[in-house]
């Protein structure tokens, strides 16, 4: 049961992160204004995602016998960040936003990365799903990346 109870911790931190994503991007909508829906419907899929990301979490934890965990976390890191820029979003200026969201990706990589390298006795299965969540954020960051460099570029101009 130790082991259990290792690995439900380890794919619960997941879960928080991807809670923590969740409000983040929702946050950047809220902020993003009338102008910038290009951003908003990149921000929706990313919430969508990482809703599904918690699904196949919560599945996993619920057949170890854990309880998932809900809700945002106010001590998690991704979460933190959000809010502790929400004076930079007050300004909804674009590329403050797209720097933000940037940031919060890098934490939610870390997070995986940090699940991976675990020492939690994770089945093949669950390492994979960790591994095909995380290929999708990072995805989801460069996307971000390119939408702000390329802001960057015409604000240049």
């Amino acid at each position: 049961m130790i082991t259990n109870e290792k690995t439900i911790r380890v794919l619960n931190d997941l879960i928080q992160t991807n809670h923590d994503r969740i409000a983040g991007y929702q946050k950047a909508i809220e902020e993003a204004g009338d102008m910038d829906l290009d951003i908003k419907s990149i921000f929706t899929r990313m919430i969508q995602e990482s809703q599904q990301n918690n699904i196949e979490l919560a599945n996993e934890v619920s057949a170890l016998g854990g309880e998932p965990v809900a809700g945002v976390s106010l001590s998690g890191k991704i979460y933190r960040v959000w809010m502790d820029l929400k004076t930079t979003f007050s300004s909804s200026d674009r590329q403050a936003i797209l720097d933000s969201c940037e940031y919060g990706e890098d934490m939610a990589l870390e997070a995986y990365e940090d699940a991976l390298q675990t020492n939690a006795n994770m089945t093949v299965a669950q390492l994979n799903l960790i591994t095909k969540q995380k290929a999708g954020i990072q995805l989801a960051h460069n996307q971000v990346r390119s939408y702000r460099d390329a802001h960057a570029d015409i604000r240049e101009r």
